[in-house]
């Protein structure tokens, strides 16, 4: 379908880093670039909005979501809020399948290089979406779809902001942190699960924070060049 294919498009380029935070994204322009009528745009550009990677702006059309630390402190305080909830909820509700879908994801993860050469300082795009995977199927036993669509927008506006910021952390040991998650959760241990994931979300929220301001003084599209 002619508008799946232009939001997937749209979604890719912002992601990749070519649209720079506060761009405006032009109708117009977008649908003459692509040779498509203004009005299938519209509709990817509406969709982008609901998933948090456009700001819809009264009368002045649509922009990628400014860069600025309160914006990611909101996402990062939400993520904590919810996040560790749900997390206690598929371990009291989790079922076998669960459980194996868990040890894949984290096998998958665990396997999957970070970084790659030609990637530089940021993350490799096979290890970006093991991780997403492995941390929805860790929330996935909760079994509530309409959590579970809060947890992909929030995740998408994390990743938007991870390709703003994430260089290289070597005083973080993210795979230690992974394996205590998978061994909380399989233990069915809600609390130690839900604190485990409270205290991954910090450490995260406080590298992004970081590297959001480094990132930025740095030339975002000359590094997201790279990746």
């Amino acid at each position: 379908m002619l508008s799946e294919r232009v939001h997937a498009q749209l979604r890719d380029a912002i992601m990749r880093g070519e649209h720079a935070p506060g761009d405006a994204l032009k109708p117009q322009v977008l649908a003459k670039e692509r040779g498509v009528s203004l009005a299938v745009v519209r509709e990817a550009l509406v969709r982008l909005a609901g998933e948090g990677l456009a700001d819809r702006l009264p009368n002045r059309g649509f922009a990628v979501p400014a860069c600025s630390d309160r914006r990611w402190q909101e996402i990062a305080e939400a993520r904590r809020a919810v996040e560790p909830v749900m997390l206690r909820m598929s371990v009291e509700r989790g079922d076998v399948d669960w459980e194996a879908r868990v040890r894949a994801a984290h096998h998958r993860l665990s396997r999957t290089p970070a970084y790659e050469p030609e990637d530089g300082e940021f993350y490799s795009a096979a290890w970006a979406e093991a991780h997403r995977a492995f941390h929805r199927t860790l929330l996935e036993g909760c079994g509530n779809d309409v959590l579970l669509e809060t947890f992909d927008r929030m995740w998408t506006a994390s990743e938007l902001a991870r390709l703003w910021s994430a260089r290289r952390n070597p005083g973080r040991d993210g795979v230690r942190e992974h394996r205590l998650l998978e061994e909380a959760a399989l233990s069915r241990d809600a609390d130690a699960a839900a604190e485990v994931l409270a205290q991954h979300l910090t450490l995260t929220a406080e590298g992004l924070t970081e590297g959001l301001t480094e990132g930025l003084t740095e030339g975002l599209k000359e590094g997201a060049g790279e990746a």
